[in-house]
């Protein structure tokens, strides 16, 4: 079974953090890149952060460098997104997924993206 389930969105006020979760099956958690990408109503979908396979490499956007930071829990199969200092232009749903990539280096495009997950919902107010 392969799977991308995350969790973790809610509302919070502007300058407040939230961590979102991404549970992942077993076989993509082992042999994908991870990241994590966001869609505004009426905005294309845009890449947030990635992590590596191996969990060395990672990879932000300009948007979110320095707020934003991706793990992973390989004890869990789960990666994670902590996100600081909100701000109200990160609301967006955020959707997890994988991309087999052998060294990750740079961000990917959604349509290359392999799996998805179903996406949680961001509210940041001012």
């Amino acid at each position: 079974q392969v799977y991308l389930v995350e969790s973790g969105g809610g509302l919070v006020q502007a300058g407040g953090s939230l961590r979102l979760s991404c549970a992942a099956s077993a076989r993509i958690f082992n042999n994908y890149a991870l990241g994590w990408f966001r869609q505004a109503p009426g905005t294309e979908r845009e890449f947030v952060a990635a992590i590596s396979w191996s969990g060395t490499n990672t990879v932000y956007s300009d948007s979110v460098k320095g707020r934003f930071t991706v793990s992973r829990d390989n004890a869990k199969n789960t990666v994670f997104l902590q996100m600081n200092s909100l701000k109200p232009e990160d609301t967006a749903n955020y959707t997890c997924a994988a991309h087999q990539v052998e060294a990750l280096a740079t961000h990917w495009a959604p349509e290359e993206s392999d799996y998805w997950g179903q996406g949680t919902q961001v509210t940041v107010s001012s």
